[in-house]
């Protein structure tokens, strides 16, 4: 449903309410305006709507196992139809967005080359997150593996380990830790070396 019809359609059932003298049930609703093509559910959806827009302009009572069962008008509904209801809100809303739409369209096109720069730089940095994704994955990688080697060695070995042959291991994995280390050391220094080329890149390519 179009929020133009939902607003015709909760201006129409403020308009019922200020013609009846009494509550009446939501069902009345469903019944006078909706029935059978949506459900009464819908019908309590816009009633809601109603209500969170401003709580004063239906009086709504809760009964027979439901939050909104009956309903009468208030003397705000009157006033607030006066004004123009739901419908002279989404007309406002509609030229709101015209009007944003009328600023954009003032703005001024991209020349070629303003286009070829952005794209440009768009790539490079592109690039850039590629390359800091790649290194993120590969220190990941590599924690994980180192982990789960310590506690091979450390708990998941059942049998008896002498205290020279613990402490030999122990240092094992400490110079593999530090290898690796070294070598995304590495890595880091080459990747930050290929950022700053191509930060280089962009900034040579700006006029």
């Amino acid at each position: 449903m179009s929020e133009f019809f939902k607003a015709e359609l909760k201006d129409r059932f403020l308009e019922y309410a200020l013609d009846r003298n009494d509550y009446f049930q939501i069902q009345t609703l469903y019944d006078e305006f909706l029935r059978p093509n949506y459900s009464l559910e819908y019908v309590q959806r816009l009633v809601q709507e109603i209500q969170a827009y401003d709580s004063g302009l239906l009086d709504v009572m809760g009964g027979n196992g439901m939050d909104m069962f009956m309903l009468a008008s208030t003397p705000n509904t009157q006033d607030f139809l006066d004004e123009g209801g739901f419908m002279h809100l989404y007309v406002k809303e509609e030229e709101k967005w015209d009007t944003f739409l009328g600023h954009l369209s003032n703005v001024p096109k991209l020349t070629k080359d303003e286009r070829k720069l952005l794209k440009k730089s768009t790539s490079n940095s592109k690039r850039e997150k590629i390359l800091l994704i790649g290194l993120v994955s590969a220190l990941a990688i590599s924690f994980l593996f180192t982990v789960i080697s310590i506690f091979s060695e450390a708990f998941l070995r059942p049998e008896y380990v002498p205290a020279d042959e613990f402490e030999r291991r122990i240092n094992q994995l400490r110079e593999q830790n530090f290898l690796q280390n070294e070598k995304l050391r590495i890595e880091l220094e080459h990747t930050k070396h290929l950022l700053d080329s191509l930060k280089n890149e962009k900034g040579q390519g700006l006029p």
